[in-house]
């Protein structure tokens, strides 16, 4: 197998989680708004799935076209990143549970999820956006793709942890006792 045909094998697995993500995300989302869930943000969320997207479908032009050499140390390295961000993206749907969705939603009333990853960090899903985005074109020496999307989602980013802040500040304070 050649080292294209594995990074788009990687690429399509990539696709097909993401699917999988989606599935969870439109079953969670339907519990929250069935809960009252207000959902925040509809105006950045197509931008963001035509952003995620794009993103797949850049590095797939990108290797076919420019047909790079990749180092074998760069693609393992790259690759064992894409793990640990895939890893970390589920560990963060897991301690959410029936709360992660793709989209702004917050049940009034719940408390914020302090526990797994979130007890680190705030936002630790975006740290794996962001390790992915730069690690999974790079598996392939995709390092124009690498760079649009990590400033795209850069941008992108600002906006959604604005908006998300902005919504978990309506929930309840979680006491520290």
């Amino acid at each position: 197998m050649t080292s294209l045909t594995a990074f788009l094998v990687v690429v399509g697995l990539v696709a097909l989680e993401r699917l999988a993500e989606l599935v969870v995300s439109k079953r969670n989302a339907a519990w929250s708004l069935e809960r009252g869930g207000i959902e925040s943000g509809q105006r950045h969320f197509p931008v963001m799935v035509a952003l995620h997207t794009g993103f797949l479908a850049a590095m797939v032009v990108e290797a076919l076209v420019r047909r790079p050499d990749v180092p074998t140390a760069l693609a393992w390295s790259m690759l064992a990143l894409v793990a640990a961000s895939q890893a970390l993206r589920w560990w963060c749907i897991a301690t959410l549970g029936h709360r992660w969705n793709t989209r702004v939603i917050v049940v009034p009333g719940l408390p914020p999820v302090t526990g797994g990853p979130y007890r680190l960090l705030r936002h630790p899903n975006y740290v794996a956006v962001v390790v992915e985005g730069a690690a999974l074109p790079l598996v392939h020496a995709c390092w124009l793709t690498a760079v649009g999307f990590t400033v795209l989602n850069a941008a992108l980013l600002t906006v959604r942890i604005r908006c998300e802040n902005a919504a978990l500040a309506t929930l309840p304070a979680v006491s520290r006792a």
